[in-house]
């Protein structure tokens, strides 16, 4: 249950001061924890269920305690295994009012009425306790397969050609189209491609930086689906000839998902992307990011100064935001304001004032960058310096006695002094303020089920520049694929990191104006880790293949 909400309901009924009540929410956002439990640790309540009952109270509707509840066959018939999974809910009774439904999100209005349009009949929510809802999901619809093939074969028979937008609202078209966004989140994609070509519709999900390409529906189906997304991303589904961007929030397995939808018109029709913006497959906890122990404690000693200019640089996809994010919760405190500009807002950080880009409107980054100073700021997320403008107005700011959080596009971490000089900051101020760039990657990990010792060919082992010599007695590591890893060999990434630290000798270099490579090689001199060396560590421990580390670095 969202924290705030909680909080916000305790105040309410005088069972919670705000001091306690900002102490507390301070905590969530730095541990993780859970605020139910943490509200029994500060002796608000003296057991969690107190939680469900106040919120039941509040929403007018009961609750119900699930622990010893096992919902009859008749009963789970009433809501289908794909409706269950997808919106969180396990029936609990029928009565002269409806279906009594408890939901995951109970707080969610738009999932009663979703079930309802898709039941056909009145939906009671019911408050429960949250992990008894999911065990029930899982246990009573274990055997249920979530049947696409059905689904579209009901897409065929209502539809005989499927070309026309009046059937978007189709219920088999809702379920299919519901059923894909399902199964990506459950896979944990980034990103899912509708994409039409002459003889076919293809899905694809980008799961771990890779895509993987679904059954795909007939092509005779992809005007539909994709107009159904539209409708869903609230675009004009009648302008089929320019790009469109929308977003759209739906809840999966419970949770509320929030989707970043891009169209783009090709020969053959519309292609749609998905970006899939799910807080809950991204982990914003610093300490579960996995740096090396070195590298954590100086982002914290980073983060933490009063002023000065920190960079994260990599190409799209490097986790640059994520690392920022993440940092910016660990210094999310009472005491301290935090402002970020950021195109667009990805995800919603409690406690932050959080602002979106607007080119529109003239809303640029530069210009919402001066107002961010006039807000009293301690430290400010600047999502990227894209223009001598953003750059200098972050340097102003820093030496005014800020702290600057931003990111760029640059290949490595000495590369990212050299763009910004040839954005034409002045090197003496970029010396002064920079206080450190980390340049990252994500690759892909060996999937732990499946990993298995192999003997690399020789010719990899030279594009890695390792002489026999050079590799002794260390082993090498691959994915044979399995079910857990889809086929893959993979599951999960982690990052690669080169960290310059902008010690005396290195702020002379830039003041100086010197080339990208005599600034890296005084760094490796001065003990700087390189991605590609960070990227041998990771294949000895058996975290990654040769082949990963190479296509990244």
């Amino acid at each position: 249950m969202i924290a705030t909400y909680v909080l916000d309901l305790f105040m309410h009924r005088g069972m919670l001061e705000e001091g306690t009540a900002t102490d507390i929410l301070a905590e969530v956002n730095s541990t993780g924890k859970d605020v139910k439990k943490l509200l029994v640790d500060y002796g608000i309540i003296t057991e969690e269920d107190e939680v469900y009952r106040a919120a039941a109270e509040e929403l007018g509707t009961d609750y119900v305690d699930l622990r010893r509840f096992e919902p009859p066959r008749a009963l789970l018939d009433l809501l289908p295994a794909h409706l269950a999974r997808m919106h969180g809910a396990i029936p609990i009774e029928v009565s002269a009012e409806g279906l009594h439904v408890a939901l995951l999100d109970p707080l969610n209005p738009q999932t009663v009425e979703d079930l309802r349009f898709a039941l056909g009949k009145n939906i009671v929510p019911i408050v429960a306790d949250e992990t008894r809802i999911e065990d029930l999901i899982n246990s009573s619809y274990a055997e249920e397969g979530v049947g696409m093939e059905a689904i579209l074969e009901g897409i065929q028979l209502s539809t005989p050609d499927g070309t026309s937008d009046s059937d978007i609202n189709a219920a088999p078209i809702i379920r299919y189209v519901d059923l894909v966004l399902f199964q990506a989140v459950k896979q944990r994609a980034s990103d899912i491609h509708f994409e039409p070509f002459e003889k076919e519709f293809k899905i694809r999900y980008r799961v771990d930086g890779a895509l993987i390409e679904m059954a795909p529906p007939p092509a005779h189906l992809a005007v539909t689906i994709i107009s159904r997304l539209k409708v869903m991303a609230n675009l004009n589904i009648a302008e089929r000839r320019l790009p469109q961007d929308g977003r759209l929030m739906k809840t999966v397995g419970g949770k509320p998902i929030d989707m970043r939808v891009s169209t783009l018109p090709t020969i053959y029709g519309e292609s749609v992307v998905l970006r899939v913006l799910d807080r809950s497959s991204v982990n914003l906890d610093l300490e579960n990011l996995m740096f090396p122990p070195w590298l954590y404690d100086y982002i914290i000693d980073t983060v933490s100064k009063p002023n000065g200019i920190f960079i994260v640089t990599g190409p799209t996809g490097a986790g640059k935001t994520t690392t920022l994010y993440a940092a910016l919760r660990k210094i999310n405190t009472i005491d301290t304001k935090l402002l970020t500009v950021e195109d667009p807002v990805e995800y919603s950080l409690e406690g932050i004032q959080q602002v979106p880009v607007n080119e529109a409107v003239g809303a640029t980054f530069a210009k919402i960058l001066r107002a961010f100073l006039r807000q009293d700021p301690d430290r400010i997320m600047v999502g990227e310096m894209r223009d001598k403008e953003t750059a200098q107005i972050a340097i102003q700011a820093s030496l005014t006695g800020h702290l600057v959080l931003s990111t760029l596009h640059t290949n490595d971490a000495p590369g990212a002094v050299t763009r910004l000089l040839d954005m034409g900051c002045e090197p003496f101020l970029l010396a002064a303020t920079l206080e450190a760039v980390l340049a990252q990657r994500l690759l892909r990990t060996i999937c732990k089920t499946c990993r298995t010792p192999y003997e690399p060919k020789e010719v990899i082992l030279t594009q890695l520049g390792l002489s026999p010599h050079e590799i002794g007695d260390k082993h090498f590591y691959t994915g044979e694929g399995c079910q857990d890893c889809g086929g893959s060999g993979y599951r999960g990434r982690k990052g690669l990191y080169e960290l310059l630290d902008m010690t005396d000798p290195l702020r002379d270099l830039v003041a100086e104006k010197a080339p990208s490579i005599v600034l890296k090689q005084k760094a490796i001199e001065l003990g700087m880790i390189t991605l590609r060396e960070d990227g041998l560590r990771n294949i000895y421990e058996g975290a990654t293949t040769i082949e990963e580390v190479l296509k990244y670095t």
